[in-house]
């Protein structure tokens, strides 16, 4: 989605208002419809589309796997409609929905990652780092612990949380505009204030109140719904229209906030927008599973790598990547130890830990 001055007009796609550009940085599809319009590399369509293997890999695993093993042929009649009470409830009520979930949550975060490190124009630009999951997971707590309980509630304490922790970052980042490193290390201050904020919470709570939350707390896909998979499906698609929208300021904004002013980008008010769409994106993963940790981080860096965008990072692919981490992950998570099921983001923890030692590495040998 990002123009670039070496891509250069060439020839018509021969559908209406759509062309095709080439240049130093690949073959890139233009889509104009009126005033509404869209460029995407090719390379990132065909990355994004072989993403779509492992993820169908690891939601047949996830469907066959597990104390009743499904075969094959046992998975194809409950897909049909013609599998038994028992095995129907198994996969289309327990397993089903878990598997569908993590895709989508993941898409999620991945989304998010890639606009807090577009904005930032740095790797370590992830909500994870810069505390807005710590922000959601207080929202969260704070509704428990005044009783409330539910999806709903949940995902009301997650957002108001989130946003109130993006709000103060904000505030407290902004010097004549927000600048990435500063907002970073504003956020890295604030995630570790909300970190004892949590722990403190979870002293004084009510014992009962204070196991429920350190449960949700590992972020685990358990106990799964389709009633969940259509609130998290309807709230994160209606967020990724508005990203639609708002993303095509992205790659200007990466150009510096002097450039992005001379081309008449509203600067601040585009950074606050998709500021609250990356916030929201988040929350709404937090509230159904907790936080799943490190896929914000993660998923955008390999996009980039994978697509080859420079220092671009590409929504897209950056959705693929993390709808492919996450069930991966939970796969690895209910089948890495035959005694128990761990949270998926315990899995998530220990492999992001690794990745952000090498990420860190790699950017000191940069610098």
């Amino acid at each position: 989605m990002t123009r670039t001055r070496e891509d250069t007009p060439a020839e018509s796609s021969g559908a209406p208002g759509f062309s095709v550009r080439r240049g130093d940085t690949g073959t890139v599809l233009q889509f104009e419809a009126g005033r509404i319009g869209a460029e995407i590399r090719v390379r990132v369509l065909v990355v994004s589309a072989l993403m779509l293997l492992p993820i169908a890999l690891c939601t047949y695993l996830a469907l066959v796997l597990g104390t009743i093993h499904v075969s094959a042929a046992e998975l194809w009649e409950v897909l049909r409609g013609d599998g038994g009470k028992a095995l129907n409830k198994v996969v289309l009520e327990w397993r089903f929905p878990r598997a569908a979930v993590a895709i989508i949550l993941g898409a999620a975060l991945g989304l998010s990652g890639a606009i807090f490190q577009s904005l930032t124009r740095n790797p370590l630009g992830s909500p994870d780092i810069v505390g807005f999951n710590n922000g959601a997971y207080v929202g969260v707590i704070a509704v428990t612990i005044a009783g409330f309980s539910g999806l709903v509630w949940t995902s009301i304490g997650a957002v108001i949380g989130g946003l109130a922790t993006a709000f103060v970052v904000y505030a407290l980042a902004f010097r004549r505009g927000v600048q990435g490193f500063r907002f970073i290390i504003v956020g890295i201050a604030v995630s570790a204030m909300l970190g004892s904020l949590n722990t403190w919470f979870s002293i004084v709570a009510d014992l009962d109140v204070a196991m429920e939350v350190a449960v949700w707390g590992a972020g685990s896909l358990l106990g799964t719904t389709w009633n969940t998979v259509a609130i998290a499906a309807a709230v994160i698609g209606a967020l990724v229209v508005c990203l639609f929208v708002a993303g095509r300021w992205m790659p200007y904004l990466e150009l510096g906030d002097d450039v992005a002013k001379v081309l008449g980008l509203p600067v601040e008010r585009a950074k606050a927008i998709l500021i609250v769409l990356g916030v929201a994106l988040t929350a709404v993963a937090t509230a159904v599973a907790g936080p799943i940790m490190f896929v914000a981080l993660a998923a955008p860096q390999i996009a980039r790598l994978l697509c080859r965008t420079g220092d671009s990072v590409t929504l897209l692919g950056s959705a693929a990547i993390g709808a492919a981490i996450v069930p991966a992950a939970d796969l690895i998570a209910q089948h890495a130890f035959s005694d128990s099921d761990l949270p998926v983001g315990a899995v998530t923890v220990c492999i992001g830990g690794i990745y952000l030692v090498w990420l860190l590495a790699r950017e000191a040998r940069k610098g």
